[in-house]
């Protein structure tokens, strides 16, 4: 982070967590840092006030930890909760996916078959393909419009970035994936949201079986 970036006075805490989460994500701060207040504060040109205030709502997300009289420090993820954060995901998107097989409009449809294409020619580029692969996701959810399921889902989300999506580095799982997808574009262009769901959470079972073998 740039010593020189300083920061608008316009929802400030919200700008600190952001670039807190970024840092979080690019693994500046790793799992188990402390979070040294008084150095970023120094490098943004903040006081200390808007940088807890910042701490706060990284802690709600789950992205930090905060302890009395000690500080706050970024989340280590155990295997219990990746199982949890993918167990959820896989129950929300599952149930999205049935619900757009059976709603969403031809020009929907090409939208998302259009995202798939993008990911399939992102093989060999790791951090694009994770880009992709989040866009394919998340855009099945809006055309879901369930607001409050997407909310769930992106929380959850930040929490599954703290492995550092490594789980899509592992050798195959990108080809693997790709073809997990291949499968709810199937589905979902079948219109059979039953066969969705069921790709979905397959999906998510096998990335959490390659996340948990990152795990330390």
């Amino acid at each position: 982070m740039s010593t020189n970036a300083r920061l608008a006075p316009r929802a400030l805490y919200e700008e600190v967590a952001e670039r807190l989460r970024q840092r979080i994500f690019s693994r500046e701060l790793a799992p188990g840092d402390w979070i040294d207040e008084m150095k970023i504060a120094e490098e943004l040109g903040i006081s200390r006030t808007p940088l807890r205030e910042a701490l706060k709502v990284l802690a709600a997300e789950g992205l930090v930890t905060m302890k009395v009289r000690r500080g706050a420090y970024v989340t280590e993820v155990s295997e219990k909760d990746l199982t949890d954060v993918y167990h959820l995901l896989a129950l929300l998107e599952a149930d999205a996916a049935d619900a757009v097989a059976r709603t969403a409009t031809p020009e929907q449809l090409a939208e998302l078959q259009t995202l798939h294409a993008e990911l399939a020619g992102a093989l060999g580029e790791q951090e694009r393909f994770f880009s992709l692969n989040e866009r394919f996701h998340l855009r099945l959810l809006e055309l879901d419009g369930n607001r409050w399921r997407a909310q769930m889902v992106t929380d959850l989300r930040k929490v599954m970035k703290l492995n550092r999506h490594a789980s899509l580095f592992q050798r195959g799982r990108i080809d693997q994936s790709l073809a997990e997808h291949a499968a709810i574009m199937q589905a979902l262009g079948q219109r059979d949201g039953a066969a969705a769901s069921a790709a979905v959470r397959a999906h998510f079972a096998s990335g959490l079986q390659a996340a948990s073998h990152t795990l330390p």
